[in-house]
């Protein structure tokens, strides 16, 4: 448990290569596709660690393509890449040493024998857990605005079931390894593993991650994750959200404005 909770991770970014259609902002962590639906392709600044998530969050849809965003893990230094392949699947996979999951609306989940396993809401463990990897859940689950709908809307917003493919919804990607030295991808949609999508990864050889901004997902923007406990702002919001019928009732708290805000949407 110490060795858990003590984990943490350096800052995730966008590396400076990417695909001719995307547009880094000077951060480094939000990228766009200027144009087209494909040369998308974007990567992690450093190799991922063990246990590190490499977590986005749809923020621009466009309308008129068919697909969404791609995500996954590869060997290839991006710096060493002569020319960023036009597109994640098939073309950086058929490089070999690459692992791409291209996430749909529905059934992005793996399971040992193919079946739907069952989704719990984000708040029934505040824990993500994978082999020795643990995460606060918190981070990873996407929100929707409230509005005037929220408190029918509220059941879906407490059980995490936004989208995998709409705007605001958070998608990431880690490797943990396997007792026998060997590693797993995983891919994280609002806050629920999706199970072991590659197997079998050399966890010996530097792994980034692969961020294809494709087809129907045009912009997103890298959300950094803690690590081992939830910060005090996100134990605040947990304890508020307990008591409350639905998000449009935290406007009536006597509460500060940036925490309002933070308990509502953030």
């Amino acid at each position: 448990f110490s060795e858990m909770a003590a984990a943490c991770h350096p800052p995730t970014r966008f590396h400076h290569v990417h695909g001719t259609n995307i547009r880094i902002d000077p951060s480094h962590t939000q990228a766009t596709r200027v144009e087209s639906f494909a040369n998308g392709l974007c990567f992690s600044q450093e190799p991922l660690e063990p246990g590190q998530i490499f977590l986005v969050e749809i923020e621009e849809k466009e309308l008129g393509w068919c697909g969404h965003l791609r995500v996954g893990l590869t060997a290839h230094d991006p710096g060493s890449l002569d020319v960023v392949p036009e597109y994640s699947l098939p073309d950086l996979v058929n490089m070999g040493d690459t692992w791409v999951f291209a996430i749909t609306r529905h059934h992005n989940r793996v399971t040992p024998d193919g079946s739907e396993a069952r989704v719990q809401g984000f708040l029934s463990d505040p824990y993500l857990l994978i082999e020795q990897v643990r995460i606060p859940r918190d981070k990873l689950v996407g929100r929707s605005r409230p509005s005037q709908y929220s408190h029918m809307l509220d059941d879906l917003y407490k059980t995490n079931v936004l989208p995998p493919t709409a705007r605001r919804s958070r998608i990431g990607v880690l490797y943990a390894i396997r007792s026998d030295g060997m590693a797993d991808m995983h891919i994280i949609i609002n806050g629920e593993d999706m199970g072991p999508s590659a197997r079998s990864l050399p966890a010996f050889r530097p792994l980034y991650a692969v961020i294809d901004v494709f087809a129907s997902t045009k912009s997103v923007r890298v959300i950094q994750v803690e690590y081992g406990f939830p910060s005090l702002q996100t134990l605040c919001r947990l304890v508020i959200q307990k008591h409350i019928v639905h998000r449009l009732a935290i406007d009536g708290l006597d509460l500060p404005p940036l925490l309002k805000n933070f308990c509502k949407y953030e």
